[in-house]
């Protein structure tokens, strides 16, 4: 019998090891939209007309890179964006810069609140530890404004009417009467600026935008939140946390008719009633209860709020506070101290969306598409900070048997964070060098670590004489018939 030959021997049959395809910047990105939003589930609700050929995640996504863009031309950043949506999804979903802007605007009112809930609902499912701060969701509210251009749509949408009519307006044209020169017409004074009014929520553990609201340049903030009160959900425990801007009954009343506490610096703006004969602080940190009850309140036999009013030290500054929290085991001075400091953070938000994202003045000639435009900006640096929060914390947690702390979201550095989208939008199909690609850079998205010697702020500060101290709360006690009112509804209250 013929032995087989070397060629007619059966050889062992081996796998050849499929090379590994690198991953571009592109199946990173992937990764975060995946998780952000990974279908159009959230629209299902939304009716759409019959010619819409796009779908809702594609135009998000492109209104998200048009924001992120650092273009100075809207249809420069547009035209970024859609050549960073054909690579993602290998469509685009409008082709026209008008007939994109015609769907932001008409779209917008209806998208926003549905990606703002999926944005809570992401931030409790990686906020762990700072999610709840002492047993708190705490949410900060402030305002601020955004500079619009000086076309006759936005002066009429966004100039007040009766600018420079108010007591304060004439105070001041009063005192730089000697200053001006009146009869030199080449410097007549120019009209006024219309500016957008922005009334940010903000979730103080993660510092991350939670819900805003949009209107003129003599919008009241009170009633923006009064609005997102009405109409939106929060979790439970949530303390509200405001400056010395959001105070009043109505404000106030709202809060609690909703079941949901607040804390907020008070002065001489506010009169509250107190029902004992003398109270007086010799401590630091010492409370007592208040009532705020006006007379408008009163006689619409409305019930008074009582409160906890105490003064602690913020720094070099003796201030007042002012909480819905009676009970001092849930809110003593010391966390008092600790959320109005955080609520800091917020004014820094403001200063990221107007300084990193150059949304200081707004570029758009009409006035719906400046609220797009902003609205879109909001929500573009929210997004942004949401996936680096979701790195950063997610970093440590991944790792086994990794005792360190998870890195505190107050060093999250935004402008790190939108430079690293920036980068990977313009090389999506890239492979990054090692350490180079979009998670490693979120990921290392933080502020310096270094110790300041000084002090980062000017060398000098300039005083304004018509900034006045906030003063003292002003306090009166209850009369007899005051008394005797309470009295009567309390008791109907308790029947």
């Amino acid at each position: 019998m013929a032995k087989n030959t070397r060629s007619q021997r059966k050889r062992p049959h081996h796998r050849r090891r499929q090379k590994r395809t690198p991953a571009t910047n592109n199946d990173s990105l992937r990764s975060l939209r995946e998780w952000f939003l990974p279908d159009d589930g959230i629209f299902s609700q939304v009716k759409f007309h019959g010619n819409i050929k796009w779908a809702p995640s594609c135009l998000v996504w492109l209104a998200l890179c048009w924001a992120w863009s650092d273009s100075r031309n809207l249809t420069d950043a547009f035209s970024e964006a859609v050549g960073c949506c054909q690579k993602m999804f290998a469509v685009t979903p409008l082709s026209t810069y008008q007939g994109f802007m015609g769907a932001l605007v008409t779209w917008t009112p209806k998208f926003l609140p549905l990606l703002r809930g999926a944005m809570q609902l992401r931030m409790e499912q990686i906020g762990g530890k700072f999610w709840r701060v002492d047993g708190w969701v705490p949410i900060a509210f402030d305002g601020s404004r955004s500079t619009a251009p000086r076309t006759l749509a936005n002066e009429a949408a966004f100039c007040a009417a009766n600018y420079g009519k108010g007591a304060t307006a004439k105070y001041r044209k009063k005192k730089s009467k000697g200053l001006r020169r009146r009869k030199n017409q080449k410097s007549k004074p120019q009209p006024q600026e219309p500016q957008t009014w922005i009334t940010m929520m903000w979730h103080m553990g993660l510092r991350l935008p939670w819900s805003w609201r949009l209107g003129p340049s003599n919008s009241s903030e009170r009633a923006h939140v009064m609005e997102m009160l009405r109409t939106e959900e929060f979790p439970h425990n949530t303390l509200f946390c405001g400056d010395a801007g959001f105070v009043g009954y109505l404000l106030w009343a709202c809060l609690r008719q909703r079941g949901s506490d607040f804390l907020v610096r008070v002065g001489g703006n506010v009169s509250l009633l107190r029902e004992q004969a003398h109270c007086t602080f010799t401590k630091m940190g010492k409370d007592f209860q208040v009532l705020c009850w006006p007379k408008t309140a009163m006689q619409a036999n409305q019930p008074p709020l009582r409160l906890r009013l105490l003064q602690v030290r913020l720094g070099k500054t003796t201030v007042w506070m002012l909480t819905s929290v009676l009970e001092r085991e849930r809110l003593n001075a010391q966390a008092v101290v600790r959320f109005y400091k955080m609520r800091w953070g917020i004014e820094v938000e403001f200063r990221g969306l107007k300084q990193t994202l150059d949304r200081a003045n707004l570029r758009s000639r009409n006035d719906r598409r400046v609220l797009a435009e902003l609205d879109w900006s909001i929500l573009a640096m929210a997004v942004a900070e949401l996936l680096a929060v979701k790195e950063q914390l997610s970093q440590t947690s991944a790792k086994s048997g990794d005792k360190r702390h998870p890195p505190d979201p107050a060093k999250r550095s935004l402008a790190k964070t939108v430079r690293a989208l920036r980068a990977c939008l313009r090389n999506l199909n890239e492979v990054p060098k090692p350490g180079q690609d979009l998670i490693s850079l979120l990921r290392a998205a933080v502020t310096d670590g270094y110790i300041r010697k000084a002090l980062k702020r000017a060398r000098y500060r300039p005083l304004n004489p018509d900034k006045k101290p906030l003063g003292d709360p002003k306090l009166r006690r209850l009369t007899r018939q005051d008394k005797q009112k309470l009295r009567q509804i309390e008791a109907t209250m308790a029947v």
